[in-house]
C-alpha cells in the first residue's frame, strides 16, 4: 500500500503532466483558444485529482481485500485505466456542456477524445510512476 504522501505525489504528479500536454493539444484539436481550454482542463484537473486519489485508494483496498497484495497484472492495469476513465467522463460532462456551451452530446463526443487520450496516459503513468516508486508491501504502510 502507499502512503499518502506518495499517493498525493502520484495524483498530482499525473494532473500536472497531463496538463502540460493535453492543453495547447486539444486548444489546437477543438479550435478553442488556450484560455478556454486551458481553464477547462484546470477545472477538470481539480476533479480528476480528487478523484485519482479516491479512486486509487479504493482500487488498492479492494486488490488487497480480495488478493492480499495491491500488485497489478496487465489484465488488473488495463481494468484501473478504463475503470477510472469511465467513472471520471460520467463526473465530468456536465461540466464540459456547461463551460462550453454546448450540448451534452457534443461535450461527450469531446469527453471520449479527452478519455481516450488519458485512458493511454493513465496506463502509462501508472506504469511508470510504479516502477520508479513501487508500492511497499502489505501492512507496511496506508
Amino acid at each position: 500500500m502507499r502512503s499518502t504522501a506518495d499517493r498525493i505525489r502520484q495524483a498530482l504528479s499525473f494532473e500536472l503532466i497531463g496538463l502540460l500536454i493535453v492543453t495547447p493539444l486539444f486548444a489546437w484539436l477543438f479550435d478553442h483558444t488556450m484560455s478556454e481550454m486551458g481553464m477547462l482542463v484546470l477545472l477538470g484537473a481539480t476533479a480528476a485529482t480528487a478523484w485519482n486519489y479516491i479512486f486509487n485508494l479504493t482500487f488498492d483496498h479492494v486488490l488487497n481485500w480480495r488478493r492480499g497484495a495491491t500488485h497489478k497484472t496487465m489484465l488488473l492495469r488495463i481494468a484501473h485505466a478504463v475503470l477510472f476513465e469511465a467513472t471520471l467522463l460520467v463526473l465530468l460532462l456536465p461540466l464540459f456542456a456547461w463551460w462550453l456551451g454546448t450540448s451534452l452530446q457534443a461535450a461527450l463526443v469531446m469527453e471520449v477524445t479527452f478519455a481516450g487520450f488519458y485512458l493511454v496516459y493513465a496506463f502509462v503513468f501508472t506504469w511508470g510512476y510504479d516502477t520508479l516508486f513501487p508500492p511497499q508491501r502489505s501492512g507496511q504502510g496506508a
